[in-house]
């Protein structure tokens, strides 16, 4: 076991909070960090300052071990090590705003000034190349009087995880990355690492800006995967017998590849993908690299709401209601940044459609995006009541399980479009409804000639 015992996060957040709870579990003593009260107070009564998975559970059992204070000072002076998980918004460049970041690295650098002894601060929030060394350290230093190195350490070290699953990730990740001011900041740093983790993982060790690149770097290779996908589902409707789930089975069976991020369907979406993407392409930007495969990724992207809105409206006639099931980013969460569900609902109404939409957690944060322009409903019997044509946006159970009959309601027939083919076979066979996957050929006659037609030429 480490000999450090000891540990602070600033930001308790989703990511902050389940980190808390993570070490806590682990057999660490570990102190919060946050300027909101209602924060503070949940976590001291034992309770989970925000919603994630898993996380009031964790926090109930072990909450001898934890507690939560508004001082950065207070949380310093009783830890080795505090690793900071504050935002870093983007701006309209596409950077980050460093604005949280320095706030608390002034505090810390405050406390810093008051404590005997080697500390180390760890930048968990995601940044882009330079941030840390030159828009963070310095100002760790003017505030603490003491310089990098000597007297404390200083690491980039941001975590990998999806919400929803994020203690889980957070505990069992495929690696660390770990970018280290020196040596001796790195190793403390591995050695918390390592006690914390449920597995023997892979130890990434380099310099802060490696890491900084890595991290944007790896979100954005797997925006690239999942526009892949998506370009592949586009080509089996226009293939006879086309089924994109066939072709990135293969796929995904060469190791070079694997299967996870390859399944077609929307775009990549949600509050950290998009923005890493179009983070690295500003960077490339700013330092001369060329990054057209990332601007151009980011625009394929944001094309596919208007694609499939087209494919919807051949399907819907005027006058009748559209439903999209699935407003959140992803399936277990309420958050609809960057939602590829909303999009979509916007651009059918955009189109003159009337939307009705339905998630089971993402309700008021769809209302505030739709600034009326589409309803949502309180409840799914609700959204499928009037509707002529349906949209499964996300492969949530509460849709995966929903029978025939749900679907139809009462109605003579239904279109039910599934864009990740995720729904039940019953539904797909049922004869009263127009079942309509993406990614699959749906009349292979037309497709055939076309393709008859190359060689013909």
């Amino acid at each position: 076991m480490t000999m450090i015992q000891n540990l602070s996060v600033i930001g308790l957040g989703k990511l902050g909070a389940s980190m808390l709870a993570g070490m806590a579990s682990r057999g660490f003593s570990v102190i919060g960090v946050d300027i909101r009260e209602s924060c503070i107070r949940a976590v001291n009564k034992g309770r989970a300052p925000v919603q994630e998975t898993g996380l009031e559970e964790m926090i109930s059992a072990h909450s001898d071990r934890i507690r939560a204070t508004t001082s950065h000072e207070e949380a310093v002076l009783a830890s080795d090590i505090s690793f900071v998980i504050v935002p870093t918004p983007s701006d309209s460049r596409g950077a980050f705003e460093l604005q949280y970041a320095k706030y608390a690295f002034e505090q810390l650098g405050k406390a810093l000034a008051k404590k005997d002894g080697y500390h180390v601060v760890v930048l968990t929030s995601t940044v882009i190349p330079g941030a840390t060394r030159h828009g963070l350290l310095p100002v760790l230093e003017a505030a603490s009087g003491k310089e990098c190195g000597r007297d404390f350490g200083l690491c980039y070290s941001p975590e990998f995880i999806a919400l929803g699953s994020v203690i889980h990730d957070f505990l069992n990740p495929d690696f660390y990355l770990v970018g280290e001011f020196d040596r001796r900041s790195g190793d403390v740093l591995e050695e918390v690492n390592r006690a914390v983790c449920l597995k023997d993982p892979v130890v990434r060790r380099m310099s802060i800006e490696n890491a900084e690149i890595a991290k944007l770097a790896l979100n954005s290779y797997v925006t690239m995967k999942i526009s892949f996908a998506n370009t592949l589902a586009d080509l089996c409707e226009r293939i006879p017998g086309g089924d994109v789930d066939v072709v990135s089975d293969a796929l995904g069976s060469d190791t070079r590849i694997g299967r996870r991020y390859l399944t077609g369907g929307l775009g990549f979406a949600g509050p950290c993908f998009p923005r890493d993407n179009v983070a690295l392409g500003f960077l490339c930007e700013q330092v001369g690299a060329d990054g057209d495969l990332l601007l151009a990724n980011h625009g394929y992207n944001t094309s596919i709401a208007a694609r499939v809105t087209t494919k919807i409206a051949s399907l819907l006639r005027a006058g009748q209601t559209a439903a999209v099931l699935g407003l959140s980013y992803k399936p277990l969460s309420h958050i609809v940044e960057e939602s590829q569900g909303v999009a979509l609902a916007l651009a059918m109404a955009e189109a003159g459609m009337r939307v009705i939409g339905y998630d089971p957690l993402a309700a008021d944060g769809a209302r505030s995006a739709f600034r009326d322009k589409a309803l949502v409903a309180e409840s799914i019997d609700a959204a499928l009541a009037d509707a002529a044509l349906v949209v499964v946006t996300t492969p949530d159970a509460h849709f995966r399980e929903l029978k025939a009959e749900e679907f139809l309601g009462g109605k003579e027939s239904v279109t039910v479009v599934d864009c990740w083919r995720c729904l039940d076979p019953a539904v797909a066979d049922h004869p009263d409804i127009d079942y309509v996957p993406i990614g699959r050929c749906l009349d292979d006659a037309p497709a055939a000639q076309v393709l008859e037609a190359i060689w013909a030429r």
